[in-house]
């Protein structure tokens, strides 16, 4: 790019004078920062405080694009949101800005906008800065809640990342309240419903752009949630010189790392349980075996969680446990629901991508002397997950990950049932039967209910059959009787029997009537008796040779398990390995590249000094050389000594405004950064403007913590 402005020059925007700003570690140069879109510069105003300093951020040619104009317009009204200062934008235009863009072309749909000041994440993790308990809280719960406020307005930054976040809580000038711990730059992809989709999308940054189904570009309200919950997570664990040490460089997770089962992930993990408590781990364990972005936790979620805990906290599971219950489905050891319900609704349960990764978790739990968790818990964590993929609308993904989960269910199980409804009803909404499609229907005679009633009609009918056989026998004899008594030997008919006699036979038929009756009732009881006590007797070797089954069932699993973690414990062994020498392999040849620059810049020299040597004398050529040499020593260390000069007097300054803002530990720190520099080259320092008197009150400062320093 052709514009390269110099420290202190000045150029007028919209009317206002600005002066380029120094770099405060490199005097003399502009104060400049390169991202992958362009270049954003320092810009001071010549009449005003300095945080009222502007970023003017230039493109490079690829990314000039006019509806910026428009879309920077929109942008305006989300200027007052929390950590979204950078909105505050003004876009150069040939209309506007006729003569300055006519001067410097570069400047073309430039931006102006608010200086953040302060370090960005991403000079936190590389410099390996440990954080104090509660700067890693303030920051995290800062980023959540920066998320969350956008989440409700359906915005998301679409390229968060380390470099993108930026942290004014360590800024060195004094900034006007009310500000944000944490604020976001670099927004042009930022999403909305009301902005136009970028003509081009970026595929976020290495380290923090990952999902399994992203393929390309991130847009949409979603793209913040896995990145959010990587940078939170690394917040928290950036306290524990455990995670600080493991970090991967500008960023603490490598991209191929990213939602595999990895060494540092389970550090980190296991960091943030140990720290923040179970429940912080479980959120971020959410967001590493997510199956899409909407199944990641929302910023509301780590607000609600990380709002309750305080920097003295150990853990903060006993004081969330209500409030995280309202924000997330609550785990139980049994489903929920019925399985007729769950036809219509089904549960969700892990995909066999997370499953492989919860195994990789306990492997690495019992390489460490941990007890890993069952397969049940998993299931039972999951199955609320996957419910949340399946409201989200993505029922082809809960259809696969319900027959992913069924094969690690036990068999007969009411898991095993809710899930095989579940399937049957998902597979009948996404393959509903069309006008050339019959569904295959089961004959009538070979369905369960046909039979069931069946069995239940013949043995009603020979009960029937078995009572009126009885019924007839007992009544044939008096019949037999009655048909003799009423015809006489001779054949003709007997007189009629008195009234009496006919009533005591009516008795005695009464009574003959009642007896089959309650020998009826008795047989039939008894019959019913029979039938509970072998319906007892099967259901009991039923449920025998289920529980059986169960334990088979159960120690097949068991061996499964263990060959599993065996399986994942050579395989961590063997990616470390690979990973030990990838970096090795990186390493030297950075060392070859630089090397053979060396080697090219010292033939060059090589060839120069030949030619000079041709047109003067060896002599003088030596002499030259000489002197030269003792001219660039000399100037190195004038250069160097003047930087170090410059750094001193900013401890200095830093240190006299953190004690009077009254932060003594911060003071003591850039108290200490001052002597350890000044030590290096005491003599020269000491004679060097008011370098020595500053050093004497620093080390007073030191020696005594009441000492005031004074504003030298």
């Amino acid at each position: 790019m052709s514009f390269q402005p110099n420290a202190g020059d000045e150029m007028v925007i919209n009317g206002v004078l600005y002066r380029v700003g120094q770099h405060p570690a490199a005097p003399g140069l502009a104060y400049a920062q390169a991202g992958r879109q362009g270049i954003v510069y320092q810009l001071i105003p010549a009449s005003g405080q300095l945080h009222e300093a502007k970023a003017l951020k230039v493109f490079f040619p690829k990314y000039r694009i006019p509806a910026m104009v428009y879309q920077s317009e929109m942008m305006e009204m989300y200027s007052e949101s929390p950590g979204l200062q950078v909105c505050r934008r003004d876009v150069l235009t040939p209309e506007r800005n006729e003569s300055l863009i006519a001067e410097h072309p570069d400047l073309l749909y430039a931006v102006l906008m608010p200086w953040i000041y302060g370090h960005t994440w991403f000079d936190i993790m590389t410099d390996q800065r440990r954080l104090l308990r509660g700067e890693s809280l303030a920051l995290a719960k800062g980023l959540a809640a920066i998320g969350s406020g956008m989440e409700q307005r359906g915005l998301a930054h679409c390229d968060l990342s380390a470099p993108n976040v930026m942290l004014p809580f360590f800024s060195e000038v004094e900034l006007p309240e009310p500000r944000s711990v944490v604020e976001l730059v670099d927004i042009e992809q930022m999403y909305s419903p009301k902005l136009d989709r970028p003509d081009v999308l970026l595929a976020g940054s290495p380290g923090y752009a990952a999902h399994r189904t992203v393929q390309s570009g991130l847009w949409s309200g979603y793209a913040d949630r896995f990145a959010g919950a990587v940078i939170i997570a690394e917040m928290l664990g950036w306290c524990d010189p455990q995670v600080v040490e493991k970090a991967w460089g500008e960023s603490y997770f490598d991209q191929p790392e990213l939602q595999n089962p990895c060494e540092r992930y389970f550090i980190l993990k296991s960091s943030l349980e140990r720290n923040w408590g179970a429940k912080t781990a479980e959120l971020f364990a959410r967001a590493w075996e997510s199956q899409d972005l909407s199944s990641c936790p929302t910023f509301g979620e780590w607000l609600v969680l990380l709002s309750t805990m305080t920097e003295n906290s150990e853990n903060a599971d006993e004081s969330v446990t209500e409030k995280q219950d309202a924000v997330q489905p609550a785990e139980s050891p049994e489903p929920l629901v019925s399985a007729s319900s769950q036809a219509l609704r089904p549960p969700a349960v892990p995909t066999a991508r997370s499953f492989v990764a919860a195994a990789a978790e306990r492997a690495a739990a019992l390489t460490k002397g941990e007890a890993a968790s069952g397969d049940q818990d998993v299931v039972n964590r999951l199955f609320h997950q996957a419910r949340e993929l399946e409201s989200s609308g993505n029922l082809s993904g809960a259809l696969e990950v319900y027959k992913s989960a069924h094969h690690f269910v036990s068999e007969g199980s009411p898991m095993e049932i809710e899930l095989e409804a579940a399937i049957r009803g998902l597979e009948s909404e996404l393959n509903p039967p069309g006008p050339d499609r019959k569904q295959a229907k089961v004959a009538f005679y070979q369905s369960r209910k046909w039979l069931t009633s069946a069995v239940v009609v013949i043995l009603l009918l020979a009960g029937t059959a078995f009572a009126v056989n009885q019924i007839v026998a007992d009544h044939s004899p008096g019949k037999h009787m009655e048909a003799g008594a009423s015809t006489k030997p001779g054949g003709e008919k007997a007189h009629a029997v008195p009234d009496t006699a006919q009533t005591d036979q009516k008795q005695e038929e009464a009574d003959r009537q009642a007896e089959l009756q309650k020998q009826e009732a008795a047989r039939k009881e008894e019959e019913a008796r029979k039938q509970e006590e072998a319906r007892k007797q099967a259901e009991a070797q039923r449920l025998q040779a289920e529980a059986e089954q169960k334990k088979l069932e159960e120690a097949r699993k068991a061996e499964e398990r263990k060959k599993l973690q065996d399986q994942y414990a050579v395989q961590a062994k063997y990616d470390a390995y690979l990973q030990q020498q990838k970096e090795k392999a990186k390493k030297k040849a950075a060392e070859r590249k630089k090397l053979q620059e060396m080697y090219q810049k010292q033939a060059q020299y090589e060839a120069y000094l030949a030619y000079q040597q041709q047109k003067e004398a060896k002599a003088r050529a030596e002499a030259e050389a000489a002197r030269k040499a003792a001219e660039a020593k000399a100037q190195q260390l004038k250069q160097k000594r003047s930087g170090q000069v410059v750094q001193l007097i900013a401890y200095y300054n830093q240190a006299f405004n953190a004690q009077r803002g009254g932060n003594i530990e911060r003071a003591r720190s850039y108290a200490k950064d001052f002597a350890r520099l000044y030590e290096q080259d005491a003599a020269y320092f000491k004679s060097v403007g008011k370098v020595g008197t500053q050093a004497s009150a620093i080390y007073k400062f030191l020696s005594n913590g009441a000492y005031s320093l004074p504003d030298v």
